[in-house]
């Protein structure tokens, strides 16, 4: 039953960093719009993943955002999924190595979309329920901007 393609339940308005940015940036974005990964791109092509986890896993300071850039910290080795992988390849992927969220990339590694634990989620809770008594915005706008 996950066998429709990524591009279904991916979000496409998603907020990017660059390498160069720095974590007091990020921490704002992920602050600002309540979420909790952001792709890191340089010229549109994905070159790593930064996440809440990261911040936290670094030991960091806070004080010390200023100082310390993206690609100081980020994932560099991020599993990608095209848009016609199958939801289930996702749920798999997500169940298996505790990801939450996996870029979906083309054949050039231009990112074009980023999938989460919580679309998959939502994709199976809207076939089972089709008409929703809560979180109506959700059945509205599937689109968000990041996860």
């Amino acid at each position: 039953m996950m066998n429709e393609p990524i591009k279904s339940i991916m979000s496409t308005k998603l907020i990017t960093v660059a390498p160069t940015t720095k974590l007091s940036e990020v921490r704002s974005i992920f602050m600002k719009h309540k979420i909790h990964h952001l792709p890191v791109v340089r010229n549109h092509i994905l070159v790593g993943m930064i996440t809440t986890y990261d911040l936290w896993k670094n030991e960091i300071a806070p004080n010390e955002y200023d100082q310390t850039s993206v690609f100081q910290v980020m994932c560099k080795k991020v599993v990608r999924l095209s848009e016609t992988d199958k939801v289930g390849t996702a749920a798999e992927l997500f169940l298996d190595n505790r990801f939450h969220a996996l870029p979906v990339v083309d054949q050039e590694n231009r990112l074009i979309g980023l999938v989460t634990s919580f679309d998959v989620l939502l994709y199976e809770f809207k076939k089972e329920y089709p008409q929703p008594i809560l979180f109506k915005h959700l059945y509205e706008n599937p689109t968000r901007l990041s996860a």
